[in-house]
């Protein structure tokens, strides 16, 4: 068991958008320093809103965020936060918004009290990293959707967080750009926690995976044989293989 503090820690967390059910209801979860978490559910359980509350996008109805060990509640609270972690958006049009490359990958780190020269040198760094050299100046709106999901992670990683909260990385790509984006996350240096639906992806990329049923974050820990003979610890939940 990890005996130092929890960087993410949600207690009794009931949440409900107006005029619905809840969402998310009772709900506890700890996220240790240098974890690498999955999270596989239904669409419509919570996970993306889990995401949304650690960032505090949203408030809870009810319950208490610690994030680093602090208690967080008010918008200034969160913008420590949001200096430390890294929210990856499931749809890269939500994340992309300056009209070149360059604008958008320097915009965080300029944010973050960066010089320009600093914020320039920031993302020429990470472009490259991500094997996007020479897209500095390219028109973001008129990348192809594996570009705007490299350029959108590059937004994300030039402020070199602590944590990744990563929403559904692989939606929409094509084999060739998942298999490139699989491997980056892979050899990164972070604790991070990954939605998705693809449980190979996970198994391939994670420590451990755990998925929202009622509300509740509940871990996958029954071993199961599938009929395309192979066996692993996260088979109870309906899943794909490619």
């Amino acid at each position: 068991m990890n005996s130092a503090p929890p960087i993410i820690h949600l207690k009794d967390i009931h949440f409900s958008y107006p005029g619905g059910k809840a969402v998310l209801n009772h709900l506890d979860f700890k996220f240790y320093r240098g974890d690498r978490t999955g999270l596989i559910a239904p669409n419509g359980s919570g996970k993306t809103t889990l995401f949304h509350l650690i960032m505090g996008l949203v408030k809870p109805s009810s319950g208490k965020i610690e994030l680093f060990g602090k208690p967080v509640s008010t918008a200034r609270d969160f913008e420590d936060v949001r200096r430390r972690i890294g929210l990856l958006f499931q749809d890269p049009d939500d994340q992309l918004f300056s009209p070149t490359v360059m604008e958008d990958v320097a915009f965080g780190p300029l944010n973050l009290g960066k010089s320009k020269s600093e914020a320039q040198t920031i993302a020429h760094r990470t472009l490259a990293y991500l094997g996007l050299e020479g897209f500095e100046d390219r028109i973001t709106y008129k990348l192809s959707g594996g570009e705007k999901r490299l350029v959108s992670l590059a937004t994300v990683l030039a402020m070199e967080p602590e944590v990744l909260l990563l929403d559904e990385p692989l939606n929409g790509l094509d084999v060739d750009t998942r298999a490139k984006i699989e491997e980056i996350i892979f050899n990164l240096d972070l604790s991070y926690i990954i939605i998705s639906h693809d449980i190979d992806f996970l198994l391939s990329t994670t420590a451990q995976i755990y998925t929202i049923k009622n509300g509740k974050i509940l871990f996958d820990d029954k071993l199961q044989i599938h009929a395309h003979r192979h066996a692993h610890p996260h088979g109870q939940y309906p899943h794909e293989h490619e």
